[in-house]
């Protein structure tokens, strides 16, 4: 068991946090269950960092309070951090020693002595073996950000708190990564994660709360949330047009070029659109159905706020 406190692996009561005239987090409430993979989305200035900032005890709430499995952040703040792993977004790191050297330098700020077998264990499981002895300032972008990772994981907290991970990283990094973080997750990890990637949370996270301006606009499971935007959508490409019937210009969503965008409810309404379609003189040269997506409902929910 890597925690035996009952209760939620993240509480937020209340959390307030003003600079001056700005709100940047306007009473926010929420509470993370142990063992989930959860996801906090957001446009830049919904107030993530905000609240990842005040998880981590770097600024303090204007009022509120946050607790990590039953320690407080700013009362009990030496264990509330012992039991959390925060990988930022930024690429903060010192330019003077090896990456085996950064992880010593970790494992010495928790106390923790001859840590090499479990920082081997990182190495080996983020593909960074080779580069143990190499200067951080030698390596790539995608490297240092796994660099990052093993950073928060030295101490073994059973809440990670991913911001961003992804940013920078190639394709094949990324896919790497995310098969260790679904690892350490199986084994009973609480992952917490922020993203753009949209199709990251809807595939890796359980449950999603979605920010705008200091505020929850949304949280529930990805498949709720999903649920929530009905509207699915046709796809036609034509080689040759006339004028869109009336019924059909009302479901138009979009259209670039020859590409149009249809919302549709049901899949019996396709073969009367694409009749209607022909019968106004379309050649169609492709159609094809999507289904909902996070972004769609990501977009939809800020737009209604």
């Amino acid at each position: 068991m890597l925690s035996e406190v009952s209760g939620p692996a993240i509480r937020v009561e209340g959390a307030v946090k003003r600079y001056g005239d700005l709100t940047a987090l306007a009473g926010v409430g929420l509470e993370i269950h142990q063992g989930e993979f959860f996801g906090l989305l957001g446009p830049n200035g919904a107030g993530k960092t905000t609240l990842i900032s005040s998880l981590a005890g770097l600024n303090r709430l204007t009022q509120g309070r946050i607790s990590v499995l039953g320690s407080d952040v700013v009362d009990d703040y030496r264990e509330a951090r012992r039991k959390l792993g925060i990988v930022p977004q930024e690429l903060v790191f010192d330019p003077f020693f090896t990456v085996r050297e950064m992880l010593r330098i970790q494992s010495g700020y928790f106390g923790l002595r001859r840590n090499d077998d479990w920082i081997d264990e990182l190495l080996a499981s983020l593909d960074l073996t080779t580069k143990a002895d190499a200067n951080m300032r030698a390596l790539s972008g995608g490297m240092k950000r796994r660099v990052l990772v093993a950073q928060a994981l030295v101490h073994r907290p059973p809440v990670i708190v991913l911001d961003e991970p992804t940013a920078g990283v190639d394709v094949e990094l990324r896919q790497g990564l995310w098969h260790f973080i679904r690892k350490l997750n199986a084994d009973g990890h609480t992952i917490v994660l922020t993203t753009h990637y949209l199709e990251e949370a809807e595939t890796l996270c359980n449950r999603i709360a979605m920010l705008k301006a200091g505020r929850i606009i949304a949280l529930d499971t990805t498949a709720n949330i999903l649920a929530r935007v009905s509207t699915r959508t046709l796809r036609v490409q034509v080689s040759a047009g006339g004028t869109l019937p009336q019924e059909l210009a009302t479901r138009l969503m979009r259209q670039d070029g020859n590409l149009m965008t249809f919302g549709f409810d049901n899949y019996e309404q396709i073969e009367p659109m694409l009749r209607s379609l022909r019968e106004a003189g379309y050649v169609l040269a492709d159609i094809e159905v999507a289904k909902p997506d996070l972004e769609q409902a990501f977009v939809d929910m800020l737009r209604r706020g």
